[in-house]
């Protein structure tokens, strides 16, 4: 169970992040959004250690949660630009994160293709990664944060650069890492990918949740046209 207490963040005298907690389980989703600026995507960067935070504490069962270089990821991040290795080729995204992590070579590369297949990128693995689609870009995104199974995996704005399609897609793929045991938050923006969701959605203004629903309460769509877009 990952629990969130009272994370907090300021830059600048200005206040970005204020006493956000939350709980999510194994197998929940947690969905955080709100208007641009409202904190989202530091909120994650807190999570993953890539931000400092002023104060609060992140314990996943009990221990606090910190990624430390070299052992095994606590939390993973699916960053919303993909993060990829544009000059590796897509084969080579996977296997040399999981080298890193001292899995052996011929066994990175097994597990990679793997995933690659999962994932119907296969016969990409030998293209570089700069010439993937957005959407086969974040297909490979996800499966380089799966083949480390961190118990915690983290989705910044996951379908800011795609078509509705593929939103589904990757909606189903969320949904599905759920099903298979991973604590999983999202932040976004994006209507359609939170009505093809199902989980505890806070919602974030001046970096501060300030409502809290499921997206199975009567109250959902009407909340989301309110600290999306922006509409009573």
């Amino acid at each position: 169970m990952l629990k969130i207490k009272n994370i907090c963040k300021t830059i600048r005298k200005k206040r970005i992040l204020y006493n956000i907690s939350a709980i999510v389980r194994p197998g929940e989703i947690a969905l955080f959004i709100g208007q641009t600026g409202s904190g989202k995507s530091m909120f994650l960067r807190t999570l993953n250690n890539l931000e400092e935070k002023d104060s609060g504490f992140v314990y996943l069962n009990d221990e606090k949660l910190q990624n430390i270089p070299g052992k095994k990821l606590k939390i993973g991040m699916v960053f919303e630009k993909f993060n990829l290795f544009e000059n590796m080729t897509v084969e080579r995204n996977i296997s040399f994160v999981l080298e890193n992590m001292k899995t052996p070579k011929k066994i990175a590369q097994k597990l990679a293709l793997q995933l690659l297949k999962k994932y119907h990128l296969l016969d990409s693995a030998n293209d570089m990664a700069s010439s993937l689609s957005s959407g086969q870009k974040q297909l490979l995104a996800i499966a380089r944060t799966v083949s480390l199974k961190p118990p915690v995996i983290t989705f910044d704005k996951p379908t800011s650069a795609l078509d509705p399609l593929l939103t589904v897609h990757i909606a189903n793929i969320i949904q599905n890492l759920a099903k298979e045991g991973f604590i999983v938050l999202v932040t976004t923006h994006d209507p359609m990918l939170l009505k093809n969701l199902n989980g505890t959605i806070y919602f974030l203004e001046k970096g501060q949740i300030i409502e809290k629903a499921t997206s199975k309460t009567k109250r959902f769509y009407p909340l989301i046209n309110k600290f999306i877009c922006g509409k009573k």
